[in-house]
C-alpha cells in the first residue's frame, strides 16, 4: 500500500529545516540575489544544525537520512531561496559517485571530509561543448607512471569557486564516445584553477564556475569505480538527484504560489480584493494542483529509491514536471501582481528568475522528455536494483 505520510521525525525535520529557512534564508535572500554574493555565514550554520550532507552514510560521519528524507529538507529550503538551496545541496551531487562506486579507502577520505567541516564538494560533467551531449567532451585523463594526468576545462559547476574537491569526468578512451569515460576525485589543491564566475540570471547567490586542468595529477587509486565505466555511473548520479531538483522546484512554485494568493487578498480593483475575481481564483487553482502534483511525483521517485528499486522514469517525471511547473507558477504569480509583479521591490519576480535554471542543470526539460521516451518505448525487461554495483 502506498502511503506518503510522513513520520514524526520527518515532520520535525520539515520543520527544522522550514524555521531556518524563514528565519535565516527569507530575511537576506533578496540581498543575496541582488548583490549576487556568496552565503557562507548561511552555509556554517546549515552545516552545525545538520541540513547539509543528508544522504551521507552513517559510517563516514554523515546522518545517513533516506531520499525522502532529503526531498522534504530541500523543498523547505528552497521554499526560502533556491539559489542558497543549491549551495547548500550540491554536495549530493558531488558524493553520489564516490558512495555509489569508489573503493573505501575513498570514501573514507572524501565523505569524510564533508561530515568534519562546512565543505564543498563540485561535479564537473559539462563542458562549453559537452551539455546533453556529454560524449562530446574534450577533458581527458592518461596514466603517467603511478599518476593520471588530467587536461581539459568544465563550465556551469555548482560551487566551483569554493569547493574542496571535484568529482571529475574525463575521456580515457578517445574514440569510444560515451564508453571512454571515466571518473574521478581530484582535491583542489592539487592545481585547480577557476577560471570565472558567472553573472547568472537566477540563483544568484549560488556560485557557477568554470574550472580548469592543466596537467594535474592525481594518484592512480582516485579513479572511481573501472575505467570508461564513468558514463554509466553518471546516469545512475542522476537518477539520483533529479528528486532533490524536484523538490526544489516544488519549494520555488509553492512560494510563488503563498506569495500570489497573499496579494490577491490585499489588492483591490473594481472595489473588491482581486481574489473574489475568477479569473485570479483559477490562476491559484491551477498554481495548487501544480505544486501538489510536483510534490506527489517527487515524493514518488524518492520512495523508488529508498527501497532500493530503479527509478530513472519516475525521477525524469518528476524533474521534468516540477521544473516546468515552476517556470508556470512564477510566471502566473507575476501575473497575479500585475505591474508590480515585474518590479524588484516586490518578491516574484526573483523566483521567477530563479525557476528558470530548474528546467536547464541535471538535464533539461527536452533531454527528460527523451529519457521518458526511451523508458516508455523500450522498457527493461527486469528491473535492476537502484544500488547495483557498478
Amino acid at each position: 500500500m502506498v502511503d506518503f505520510t510522513l513520520t514524526d521525525e520527518q515532520r520535525n525535520m520539515r520543520e527544522l529545516a522550514h524555521d531556518f529557512a524563514e528565519k535565516e534564508i527569507r530575511p537576506v535572500a533578496w540581498d543575496y540575489d541582488k548583490d549576487g554574493t556568496w552565503p557562507q555565514e548561511i552555509i556554517d550554520k546549515a552545516w552545525e544544525l545538520g541540513l547539509m550532507n543528508g544522504h551521507l552514510p552513517e559510517e563516514y560521519g554523515g546522518p545517513g537520512l533516506t531520499y525522502l528524507d532529503g526531498c522534504v529538507i530541500e523543498e523547505e529550503i528552497a521554499w526560502g531561496c533556491s539559489g542558497i538551496g543549491t549551495s547548500l545541496s550540491c554536495n549530493g551531487l558531488a558524493t553520489a559517485p564516490i558512495a555509489l562506486a569508489a573503493s573505501e579507502e575513498l570514501k573514507k577520505e572524501y565523505l569524510g571530509r564533508l561530515s568534519e567541516a562546512p565543505l564543498l564538494a563540485s561535479f564537473c560533467l559539462t563542458e562549453p561543448d559537452a551539455g546533453s551531449d556529454v560524449s562530446g567532451m574534450k577533458t581527458n585523463a592518461v596514466r603517467k607512471g603511478d599518476k593520471w594526468v588530467i587536461n581539459g576545462s568544465k563550465c556551469f559547476i555548482t560551487n566551483g569557486s569554493y569547493a574542496n574537491w571535484y568529482t571529475v569526468y574525463a575521456k580515457t578512451d578517445k574514440e569510444a564516445g560515451h564508453r571512454g569515460i571515466s571518473c574521478f576525485i581530484v582535491p583542489r589543491d592539487a592545481g585547480v584553477i577557476v577560471d570565472k564566475k558567472e553573472d547568472k540570471m537566477g540563483q544568484r547567490a549560488s556560485n557557477t564556475a568554470t574550472v580548469s586542468f592543466n596537467d594535474v595529477e592525481i594518484p592512480l587509486n582516485h579513479l572511481v569505480g573501472e575505467e570508461n565505466k564513468g558514463f554509466k555511473i553518471a546516469m545512475m548520479t542522476l537518477d539520483r538527484t533529479r528528486p532533490g531538483v524536484a523538490a526544489m522546484a516544488t519549494g520555488v512554485a509553492r512560494a510563488a504560489m503563498e506569495f500570489a494568493v497573499e496579494y490577491s487578498k490585499q489588492r483591490v480593483q473594481f472595489g473588491v480584493p482581486i481574489a473574489m475575481h475568477q479569473a485570479i481564483q483559477f490562476m491559484i487553482a491551477d498554481m495548487s494542483t501544480k505544486v501538489h502534483m510536483s510534490r506527489l511525483a517527487t515524493w514518488n521517485s524518492a520512495v523508488l529509491l529508498d527501497q532500493g528499486k530503479r527509478n530513472t522514469l519516475e525521477s525524469s517525471h518528476a524533474k521534468r514536471f516540477s521544473a516546468d511547473s515552476a517556470m508556470e507558477v512564477t510566471t502566473d504569480a507575476v501575473q497575479v501582481y500585475g505591474g508590480y509583479g515585474f518590479i524588484k521591490d516586490y518578491p516574484v519576480e526573483k523566483l521567477m528568475r530563479d525557476a528558470k535554471i530548474l528546467q536547464l542543470y541535471e538535464g533539461t526539460a527536452q533531454i527528460q522528455r527523451l529519457v521518458i521516451a526511451r523508458e516508455i518505448l523500450l522498457p527493461r525487461r527486469a528491473e535492476a536494483p537502484a544500488a547495483a554495483a557498478v
